[in-house]
């Protein structure tokens, strides 16, 4: 049995980052790609037919705080794990309700990651004890680490539209919260707001106040 693991959210200036875990089901999904090159809306259909059809799925987040005091990588690898945790939840329920397969959590699971680390690699509250296989480019590869990467945007993005209408100024639903020339104009003009990540250099460098 494989879980692909990817996240979103690792580059913007702004928001939490967010992880997906997914377990496919035995009918194959069609169209699974790399969520970056499908449309919003192709987006947003796969990912309803992959909470609906996977045999297990789960996402996890790391907040802006956390980013910002554990740096963002090891936010990554915490997203991930809350990800995995979630997914491994799910599936255990599924086991226990049909009786098909062990309740001992991780039996017979290999971890498919995007990339080249994972939280398996290194101690910290993320580390995980799943056998794991890091993949580059894995979500443009790798069926399952494709759903992962497309759950992870859409929860992704669609908590970006919710920060947006909190914070209005900076047009998060548009740019979910990149560093694009309209962000930093909004930032010039009214400063970092509380969903920005201080620790990243364009928002530390500032020199406004915060309004």
């Amino acid at each position: 049995m494989q879980a692909g693991v990817d996240e979103a959210g690792r580059g913007p200036l702004a928001g939490p980052v967010c992880a997906a875990a997914v377990v496919l089901g035995v009918t194959p999904i069609i169209g699974l790609a790399d969520s970056k090159l499908l449309s919003a809306h192709r987006r947003q259909a796969l990912a309803e037919e992959i909470r609906r059809s996977s045999q297990a799925w789960g996402i996890g987040w790391a907040s802006v705080a956390e980013i910002d005091e554990m740096n963002i990588l090891r936010a990554t690898f915490l997203a991930m794990s809350r990800a995995m945790q979630a997914c491994m939840a799910h599936l255990e329920g599924e086991a226990k309700a049909s009786q098909s397969l062990s309740t001992d959590g991780h039996q017979g699971l290999t971890v498919l990651v995007d990339g080249n680390r994972s939280p398996g690699a290194s101690a910290g509250p993320w580390h995980w004890p799943y056998r794991t296989e890091t993949i580059v480019k894995g979500d443009q590869k790798v069926a399952c680490i494709s759903a992962a990467s497309i759950l992870a945007k859409t929860a992704r993005d669609a908590e970006m539209h919710r920060l947006d209408a909190q914070h209005p100024h900076y047009g998060f639903a548009r740019h979910a919260g990149y560093g694009t020339r309209a962000h930093l104009q909004a930032l010039a003009v009214h400063g970092p707001c509380e969903v920005h990540r201080k620790s990243f250099a364009p928002i530390r460098q500032l020199s406004v106040s915060s309004p």
